[in-house]
This record gives C-alpha cells, structure tokens and sequence, in this order.
C-alpha cells in the first residue's frame, strides 16, 4: 500500500501537473486534490494522508496558516511547499515543512522531496511491521542515489540554495556548520552526521570537525610544526587532518 498523498493548489493546471508529476512515483498514492487550505483541513477531519504538497498563496486560510493548523494533529502528514515565490521559506520551516519547491516543479526537485518524504515515513513504520517485512521496501541507503542536489539555508536574504557539486567542504563551530562553496560560505541547519549520512559517497570524514569533497582533493602534506593539512582545488589555506583519520585519508589519496 502507498503513501497516501494530498495535492493542495487553487490553480487547476498547477495540480493537473503535479498530479502527472506523482505518476512517477507509485509508492505515494494520490489521495485527493484539492484546491484550498480550508478543504484540505475539513478532508483531513474524515480521512488521513501521509504527505501533503501543499500551495502558499490560496484562497482562505494560507498554506502556511494550514501547515500550522497540522501541527496539532497527533499524528499530522509531512508538508513539502510547492510555491512561485521564495519569501516565505523561513516561515516554511518554522511549521516542520521538509522541503520547498519553487514552480514550475522539476522532476528532480520533486524526487529529492519525495525520498526525504519517503525516508522520513519508514521511520514511523512500527517495528512489528519493519520486522515481518510486510511494508514497503526502505528508502535508499547513503549511496547519494536520493540525496540532495541542493543544500537549502535560511539567510537574512530569504532561501538560498547551495548545489552540492559547488561545495568543497563542510566544516562545524560547536552546534554551527558552514559549508564553504565556490561563492562564500553559508551556514546550514544540517549535522555534520547528517550530511555524512546523505552524501558519504561524495565527502569524506577528515576531523571530527570537517567532511571535504572527494573530488576537490589535491595533496596532503606533513607540517614542519607537527600534524597533517589536505589541499582542495579551489581553497588555497588547506584543512587539518586529524590522526585518527589520517590512514582513512591516505588509502583515499592512493585510489584518486
């Protein structure tokens, strides 16, 4: 049985769309489409659903005003927000929102937010469930085939998306981690567990304190003073590698 899925739009063509969109996608099953945050609540009254793609600008009670009113619910669906503009991804994620997509939706973006959706539904499974094997399979593992082409991050200038190639590492100040990429640095919600967990395929653990690019890796050197620094193409400064990941770093150094 598939995820139960609501589409939420005021605009017919944004939901005939998105509904061809979730073709693609059998494991959610589309439930309803509706056209208000309103009728979306009152459905949610009679039946339940597990994911919601959910509009901001709508008739009535907004889609983030109806994202709050979710929050109640013992059990609510997971929200992705399917919006033309970008203003409102602060507030997005203030209502636990897990993603949100900017229109037109492109397949890709729609299939990062339905992996996130999909690995976050697995772990509501109950164990009795998981230990028979009688749900669906689990959403992938770490191999980067439903990571993220993006890194989303809260700024003072609203959402900025960071591309994952663009980032030549990830570094963490106590609960902050900044990614540096090709235009500056930004600092994200994520852990570095969790980008560890996501990505591993294409970054690697060189300090408790740091993940760089696999593929930016130049040249690792010993320090006159003591200790180790790895040099990424496109950061001139180097990172510092610690000894209990300096073998790690080496073997991974001989197979580039």
């Amino acid at each position: 049985m598939g995820y139960r899925t609501l589409l939420v739009d005021d605009e017919p063509l944004a939901r005939e769309r998105l509904a061809r969109l979730l073709e693609a996608h059998p494991q959610f099953e589309l439930a309803a489409a509706l056209d208000s945050g309103d009728a979306m609540l009152e459905w949610l009254q009679q039946h339940s659903a597990e994911l919601v793609l959910l509009d901001i600008q709508m008739p009535g009670r907004t889609g983030l005003e109806a994202a709050a009113e979710l929050t109640s619910m013992a059990q609510p669906p997971l929200v992705v927000f399917c919006t033309a503009y970008d203003e409102h991804a602060l507030e997005a994620f203030g209502v636990d929102a897990i993603d949100y997509l900017l229109k037109p939706i492109r397949r890709d973006d729609l299939s990062r937010a339905l992996g996130r959706a999909e690995q976050r539904l697995a772990l509501r499974q109950p164990a009795t469930e998981l230990a028979s094997g009688l749900t669906q399979e689990p959403a992938a593992d770490a191999s980067g085939t439903d990571a993220r082409s993006h890194l989303s991050a809260r700024t003072h200038n609203g959402l900025e998306l960071i591309p994952i190639d663009d980032v030549l590492y990830f570094s963490a100040d106590q609960k902050y981690v900044n990614a540096v990429h090709e235009q500056g640095q930004t600092l994200i919600d994520d852990s570095l567990k969790q980008l560890e967990e996501e990505f591993g395929e294409r970054f690697v653990r060189v300090h408790r304190s740091a993940l760089v690019a696999r593929d930016r890796m130049t040249r690792l050197e010993a320090q006159t003073g003591g200790g180790h620094r790895l040099y990424l193409r496109g950061q001139e400064e180097g990172i510092s590698v610690s000894r209990r990941h300096l073998a790690d770093v080496r073997r991974l150094m001989k197979r580039l």
